[in-house]
């Protein structure tokens, strides 16, 4: 059985976190991601935030599955060669250089045509056309533009960041789809095709709720979900919401059993309207079932606060486990907040390689994020990062030069 994507060759000039999450994602579906690097230092992550001296970082490892690394010095005439030979050679090229640093390089998008007309030239940059085009943009810098930050937290602190990467791997993942899109494509036109994913683009869109909600502000000047109705105030933009749902049934964060030292003992309870009844029974308060006040969801919005509140006096006598338990029984729908302890001992994140085991030559056994997406023809064996250049000859000799040339061009520093 093959791999979705045998046979597509990936040229990869990406570095961090943005453009390794695309590749590594293409590299688990089969294609051959060829990382060039720079030689003596390849991707800055090989050292940052190291837990083991003169080691690849676990920020290098757990995002460069699946490559091969090669060492070119593309300021190097010889070097820039073997570049234009890897292009004619491969499929696709993805980079998440500054603007304009491809072109810098002799690598303009005319020039790529000339060598390969077939080539994809994919990209992640912090913003599109437009006024900050030129500014460079990490990941959080990313969820604040692209509106996350202004939505998340609490409506009376600051905006707030998220734990999830999605700037960085969240753009990642939306280059790896146009990617696959312009492969399909080109099976039609037998073109390239220039992909780009900018990341406030892509923080937007997985805000999308936000912007749905900026427009109905406008419309009507509240928002009855949002914990700021009855009693507070909506100004001009959609407010940070703490934990409300975001969506037409609220949910919000309890407290459960163990909580006063525990600060992961909680869990996120939804009061679905479907089940609402399921739900005053296991609390104990069957006649909201049919209280006028509490029966219907537009009656219950005004008293979500307190409603959550009698919820919470249940939940803390349950641990977040036994919570859940009991509530699913009932097809409530709530779920545990899992630390990443928690997630990383799981048994069943191991078993759908979610969560995966692997050795490395100089760190040994190390925990990795597995292949989110899951083929039934296609499945993932995730593999050990490249060593710095590990396997520069071997790509080198696929291109067609002997071993002598290959040596030569190591003496003159092309590689």
């Amino acid at each position: 059985m093959g791999k979705a994507l045998d046979g597509v060759r990936i040229l990869d000039f990406t570095h961090v976190q943005s453009g390794p999450t695309c590749t590594q994602l293409l590299a688990w579906f089969g294609a051959d991601v060829i990382k060039v690097e720079r030689a003596g230092a390849g991707d800055i992550t090989r050292e940052q935030l190291r837990d083991i001296p003169d080691v690849d970082s676990l920020y290098f490892t757990m995002l460069n599955h699946n490559k091969r690394s090669v060492t070119i010095d593309t300021k190097n005439p010889e070097g820039k060669q073997v570049l234009e030979a890897l292009i004619q050679k491969c499929d696709v090229l993805v980079e998440n250089f500054a603007p304009g640093a491809l072109d810098r390089m002799g690598f303009t998008w005319e020039r790529i045509q000339e060598l390969n007309s077939r080539m994809i030239v994919a990209s992640v940059k912090g913003f599109g056309p437009g006024p900050y085009e030129d500014c460079k943009v990490y990941e959080n810098v990313a969820q604040c533009a692209g509106g996350a930050a202004s939505t998340t937290g609490f409506d009376d602190g600051p905006p707030v960041v998220t734990g999830a990467q999605i700037g960085d791997s969240g753009t990642g993942l939306h280059l790896a789809l146009g990617i696959v899109t312009a492969l399909y494509q080109r099976t039609q036109t037998g073109r390239g095709q220039r992909v780009l994913a900018a990341m406030q683009d892509g923080v937007l869109n997985l805000c999308r709720v936000k912007l749905r909600d900026q427009q109905r502000l406008a419309r009507t000047g509240t928002m009855k979900e949002y914990p700021q109705y009855p009693n507070g105030k909506f100004g001009e933009a959609v407010p940070r919401a703490g934990n409300a749902s975001g969506g037409g049934q609220p949910g919000w964060i309890l407290k459960c059993k163990g909580w006063e030292t525990d600060p992961n003992a909680y869990i996120y309870f939804i009061t679905q309207a479907p089940v609402w009844a399921k739900i005053c029974n296991v609390i104990g308060k069957e006649e909201w079932a049919t209280d006028p006040d509490y029966a219907t969801p537009a009656a219950r919005l005004p008293h979500l606060k307190d409603i959550f509140a009698e919820i919470e006096r249940w939940t803390m006598t349950k641990t977040k486990f036994e919570a859940m338990q009991i509530l699913n029984k009932y097809d409530i729908p709530c779920g545990p907040i899992l630390s990443m302890k928690e997630i990383a001992e799981e048994p069943s994140l191991r078993k759908t390689g979610t969560i995966v085991e692997v050795d490395h030559p100089t760190r040994g056994k190390y925990l990795t994020v597995g292949n989110p997406i899951k083929l039934s023809d296609s499945p993932t064996e995730v593999k050990r990062s490249p060593l710095l250049g590990e396997h520069t000859d071997e790509v080198m000799a696929e291109l067609g030069y002997s071993p002598e040339q290959i040596s030569a061009l190591r003496t003159a520093g092309a590689i």
